[in-house]
């Protein structure tokens, strides 16, 4: 396989002199302050975290509409249902909107579609499933933007629409009561990167605030700590992918503190219990590589109503219970993804002349709710945008897309679809990722165009796939006080951790499982030693390698010693 992946360049990330001088001079360490510069970080006061930074919510288009909605259905006793996406991102924004309307004593209910049976979004039978139960007003979190002919459909019963979502609109908007989405036509909001939960999040500020001036809050009626749902819009920013952009930097490094003073969600708590991470030393990456793929797991394998449960509980035992449930099902997943990685590994080893560059795979046997991670796991080893295919009960072909930094997906697709309009069903989605359905007798024609378009796209652009690293270590440098510093920053999409590159030396080193290394590195031939592992991989080790790695803290040990993570070499 390693064929089918050109070689990717080191480059050393460009670091403005003038902001690293000016970080310095505020107090940051000198490698942290060209850490922080080499991605765009121009004065300390960038860095403050306080919520008073946050993008007022007034600036989101909508958001003000949306409270006095919610304010008069609250105050009228009206019943409100939330209709989720099935995954991380929609399950903790339908979560933070249960617990601040429950909190309240609103008339709240929530329905999660089934991804095999229901599809996606707000469509006119999930309308008519909800309205059973006399529902007023329906608020969807994290899709809703292309529900058109959902939203038509509730308005035929008489119930009012919210949609909050963060997707890219397509061409037509659903004639919904409101729709916050900062990605709507003709909004300025400036965190175009906000996730579905951070949409959410603004619109109960919003209500919160409405209720205010209303003077709903007395001695009778407490007003809810919006601070205590910090820690979910936290862990659906980072689980769902979106880039870390210094608003939702904020909202992620709220959530931390919380959790790492203890004042965190039963179901967080649970689940990082299951995971056997330290609440007090949780980082961003927890909720991305811990977290998210076992309440994302529910939404995969069975129903998301399982991870959203677990994260309005009420009693820890309860949640306990289901994370450890939650758990076993992200078990299972990754062995599914391991059996369909293999086979589609088969697959672009039987091309003829290698695979193209827009990737197209599709297996009868696959799982739907697992072909996304395929398909990003695909794109990672060949640096190119990949769609996997899964065949349905109707037997059409739902698929899912992962895309490389340059190339954007969604709007590859709509390219798609003018090219020739009967190919694709429906699609959506973003930059980076996008979902779609096609009929299986156009699956052929949909991988020579996909491949078409995205050949031109690597003709028209220059695809960056180059490994960016922040310069080198000295064994001088002071690496424990590095990593400390480090562990206490938020990282994650478009602000990368740190990384470094140095030729090292090999001391000893041992396979451990099947699929890790677990090595000794010095920066001299007989200097301090440092703990490192590099992760699936269990090939020959020379004695010194010139590798790619990171600053970590092993806290398995008590004493928390240094370890280095090795990304290649």
């Amino acid at each position: 396989m390693t064929a089918f992946n050109e070689k990717q360049h080191i480059e050393i990330r460009e670091a403005p002199e003038a902001a690293q001088q000016a970080l310095i001079a505020s107090g940051v360490q000198p490698i942290i302050a060209r850490v922080f510069a080499a991605r765009g970080i121009q004065t300390h006061s960038e860095l403050d975290a306080s919520l008073s930074n946050l993008i007022p919510f007034q600036s989101l288009k909508n958001c003000k509409e949306a409270a006095y909605l919610l304010a008069d259905a609250t105050i009228n006793n009206e019943k409100i249902v939330i209709v989720a996406d099935y995954d991380a991102d929609g399950a903790t924004a339908a979560a933070i909107g249960i617990l601040f309307f429950r909190e309240m004593g609103v008339l709240i209910d929530y329905f999660v579609p089934n991804r095999f049976e229901h599809g996606y979004g707000l469509t006119p039978e999930i309308v008519d499933i909800v309205a059973k139960n006399k529902v007023n007003v329906i608020i969807t979190v994290d899709n809703g933007i292309a529900s058109v002919s959902g939203v038509s459909r509730a308005n035929e019963l008489g119930i009012k629409v919210l949609v909050t979502d963060h997707h890219l609109a397509g061409p037509q908007l659903p004639d919904a009561d409101c729709i916050v989405n900062p990605n709507q036509p003709n909004d300025s909001f400036k965190s175009k990167a906000i996730a579905g939960v951070g949409v959410m999040f603004y619109v109960l500020i919003a209500l919160r605030s409405e209720l205010r001036e209303r003077h709903y809050f007395n001695s009778d009626r407490t007003e809810p700590n919006l601070a205590n749902l910090l820690d979910l819009v936290a862990l659906g920013t980072v689980a769902d992918v979106v880039p870390l952009d210094r608003n939702n930097r904020i909202l992620v490094a709220q959530g931390l503190r919380r959790i790492r003073s203890g004042a965190m969600n039963h179901g967080i708590r649970a689940l990082l219990k299951i995971a056997k991470k330290n609440p007090t030393t949780a980082r961003s990456s927890d909720f991305g590589f811990a977290i998210g793929p076992r309440l994302n797991a529910a939404g995969r394998l069975t129903d998301m109503k399982l991870g959203i449960e677990c994260l309005i509980s009420e009693r820890l035992e309860t949640a306990i219970d289901l994370a450890t449930e939650l758990d076993r099902l992200n078990i299972e997943r990754r062995q599914i993804e391991g059996d369909m990685k293999d086979q589609a590994l088969t697959i672009l080893d039987n091309i003829a002349g290698g695979p193209e560059m827009g990737v197209t795979l599709f297996d009868k046997t696959w799982h739907s709710g697992v072909v996304g991670i395929l398909a990003s796991r695909v794109k990672d080893k060949l640096q190119r945008p990949v769609i996997a295919f899964a065949q349905t009960a109707n037997g059409a072909l739902k698929g899912s897309g992962r895309s490389i930094k340059g190339v954007h997906l969604r709007d590859a697709l709509d390219a798609l679809t003018k090219m020739d309009p009967d190919v694709i069903e429906k699609f959506g989605g973003h930059a980076m990722a996008a979902g779609l359905t096609i009929q299986a007798h156009q699956l052929k024609r949909f991988s020579k165009l996909f491949n078409d378009i995205i050949e031109a796209e690597f003709e028209k652009n220059t695809i960056d796939n180059s490994i960016y690293v922040d310069g080198a270590l000295e064994d001088s440098d002071p690496i424990p006080t590095l990593a400390q510093e480090v562990r206490r920053h938020v990282w994650g999409q478009s602000f990368p951790e740190p990384t470094f590159r140095n030729q090292l030396y090999v001391r000893t080193h041992k396979l451990l499982g099947e699929s890790h290394t677990k090595l000794k590195l010095s920066f001299t031939p007989k200097g301090e030693t440092f703990d490192a592992i590099r992760f699936n991989f269990n090939e020959s080790v020379p004695d010194v390698i010139l590798c790619v790695y990171r600053l970590d803290i092993n806290d398995y040990f008590d004493h928390q010693p240094i370890q280095l993570i090795v990304e290649t070499w």
